[in-house]
């Protein structure tokens, strides 16, 4: 089965294609860096790192080139409160940004371009669309002239500039002196007192923000490319410029063969916004919940889907995983040392436990494969996953030959580490995952009193007392207890 993906400019899926068999040239926006991430960002990360790790895992060797916007009027303000060199302000906030996705287990991208070392790129494509008349010199810098290609700009939202203008996600507004019609936007900015600088054909000054992207993608893929990703608020006024400055400088269409954009992430029903109160850094919110429930969280949707952050989703996230993790201990620790007998052969209609059992896994993992080749489905796949581990967990709980039992766990651990592990991200080395875990003082002072409960709470269900059972439950929630009932018995953990 083809990966099929849902391209934005032809707003609807498509078979994915590459220019090139069996390679993949990637090129996804990064971040500004004027200040340390926050959960948009993780959310727009981890679906590129999960689109990037599904082409690896279906054959493709993927060239992933992801910038860094070094230069912007951000920046400079954001280094003139501080009262601080622009250029220790982004050093630091690379930095960050390196600790933040490594934490989310982002694989790294294989080349983090900063837009100030091509400058000089950005100044020759830019006398190029003065010399093509694409472009016009004015007193406070150089401007793109959309009227010159009205055909290429809407291509993404399917609106003209003007009636998507009020939806902007940000950057439309570079107004200035010189602009002939308020559609056109910024290539070149000219010097302003106390800014950075650098010298072109019009004087000194800066590039503008849409540029930056043109010419590093066109540096590493040349004239055409096959995937160019980022958030949704990018579609405009940002990728729509690329297109209109990419197509008339190269005379070639399309440069990108395939749009791609993320889903927004909102926090109790709104808009993440500092004004609002619930602006979330990610170095926040890991202060708060395990960075791999965070992750979960955010791949348990499709990464065109917006996410309603709150605290609902990261408590059934924390429970979930939880019991992905107990699954794949439990088939590590069922492990033997030497080699493993052999399995029956897969079958959902033998009566032979481990055929019917490997049978229905071997189902899972083929769902969980069309999942992903259906646009990076990956909220089916977590579905599938969690699948699979009620399968495995049951399995393991029967009574077996050990020789058979080994051989399963065997057979688990590979589905888990190649589905939940090196697709999904979510899984930790096995060193890590059999690591005994550092007792939570906090549970070990109510670990007898909960105890209790939970074996009056048995009994009590047992018996079909359920109004006890229900007062036991609403102790226990009043201990800040969780307990989960699982195929051995009820677990329970700390909210």
């Amino acid at each position: 089965m083809p990966i099929r993906l849902h391209d934005t400019r032809r707003r609807e899926k498509v078979n994915f294609t590459t220019l090139e068999p069996g390679k993949v040239s990637m090129y996804v926006c990064g971040v500004t860096v004027y200040d340390r991430c926050h959960l948009g960002h993780a959310r727009c990360y981890l679906a590129f790192d999960l689109i990037h790790r599904w082409l690896e895992s279906s054959g493709y060797d993927v060239q992933y080139v992801q910038n860094f916007t070094d230069i912007d009027d951000k920046i400079i303000h954001r280094a003139n409160e501080l009262d601080g060199d622009w250029k220790t302000l982004v050093d630091q906030n690379i930095e960050a940004y390196y600790e933040d996705m490594d934490a989310l287990n982002i694989l790294r991208a294989d080349e983090y371009p900063r837009c100030t070392d091509y400058v000089d790129d950005m100044v020759r494509i830019t006398a190029d669309l003065i010399e093509k008349g694409h472009a016009y010199e004015a007193d406070d810098g150089v401007y793109f002239d959309v009227e010159s290609a009205p055909e290429k700009y809407g291509q993404l939202t399917g609106q003209s500039i003007d009636a998507v203008r009020s939806g902007a996600g940000g950057r439309v507004g570079e107004t200035g002196s010189g602009k002939r019609d308020h559609k056109d936007f910024a290539l070149w900015k000219a010097a302003k007192p106390g800014e950075p600088t650098w010298d072109s054909p019009w004087g000194p000054g800066r590039p503008g923000w849409h540029i930056e992207c043109t010419a590093m993608s066109m540096d590493h893929f040349g004239k055409e490319f096959d995937i160019h990703g980022g958030g949704h608020d990018l579609r405009f006024p940002h990728h729509e410029a690329e297109i209109c400055q990419g197509e008339c400088h190269t005379g070639h269409s399309p440069v990108v063969h395939h749009w791609l954009h993320n889903g927004f992430v909102n926090i109790d029903g709104e808009k993440m916004s500092k004004s609002l109160g619930n602006f979330w850094t990610i170095r926040d919110i890991l202060t708060k919940v395990d960075a791999m429930v965070l992750r979960f969280a955010l791949i348990n949707a499709h990464y065109r889907s917006p996410i309603d952050m709150n605290e609902t989703l990261l408590n059934d996230a924390e429970r979930n995983y939880n019991r992905l993790l107990a699954c794949y201990v439990d088939a590590l620790k069922a492990l033997g040392d030497g080699p493993t007998v052999h399995l029956p052969h897969p079958d959902l209609a033998s009566p032979h436990p481990l055929a019917r059992a490997t049978g229905l896994l071997e189902k899972m993992g083929e769902g969980f494969a069309q999942a992903m080749d259906d646009d990076f489905n990956s909220r089916e796949a977590v579905a599938k996953v969690l699948g699979m581990v009620r399968e495995i967990a049951k399995t393991l709980s029967m009574d077996m030959d050990e020789a058979d039992r080994e051989a399963f766990a065997a057979y688990a651990v590979d589905l888990l580490e190649e589905t939940a592990g090196r697709v999904l991200g979510v899984l930790p080395s096995q060193e890590v995952a059999l690591a005994e875990p550092e007792e939570d003082p906090r549970k070990a002072e109510i670990a007898d009193q909960v105890e209790a409960l939970l074996l009056q709470r048995s009994e009590a269900r047992a018996s079909k007392d359920w109004a006890r059972a229900d007062s036991i439950r609403d102790e226990l929630n009043a201990l800040g207890v969780v307990v989960t009932d699982t195929a051995t018995g009820p677990e329970w953990d700390l909210a």
